[in-house]
């Protein structure tokens, strides 16, 4: 099972255990200091905002027209934010570094 690195918003590291096959926000929302992630993965609320470190910014898809236009309309975006509910977990992301972006 592979491992995700999660600096919590009070900028704590917590190391996860996140399933492979599923999207990132699927384990996120189960922690008690993660993400709402309201839409539920449509990709359409933008509650499930993260930013991916930069080492691996590389090693996932580019975000898709409707994730990048979505953030961009956020006054918490940055270079390495990334809708969670767009990113699957693989064996090859063990060890993804991801940074809970603040709340809207």
């Amino acid at each position: 099972m592979p491992t995700l690195k999660v600096i919590d918003r009070d900028g704590q590291e917590h190391d996860v255990p996140a399933r492979s096959g599923v999207k990132i926000m699927e384990t996120l929302r189960e922690l008690d200091y993660g993400i709402a992630a309201i839409c539920g993965g449509m990709c359409s609320c933008a509650t499930c905002h993260v930013y991916v470190d930069p080492t691996w910014a590389s090693k996932i898809p580019a975000p898709m027209s409707d994730e990048r236009e979505l953030l961009q309309e956020l006054a918490h975006y940055k270079d390495g934010s990334r809708l969670s509910c767009q990113i699957d977990m693989t064996d090859a992301l063990d060890g993804l570094r991801v940074t809970i972006a603040p709340d809207e």
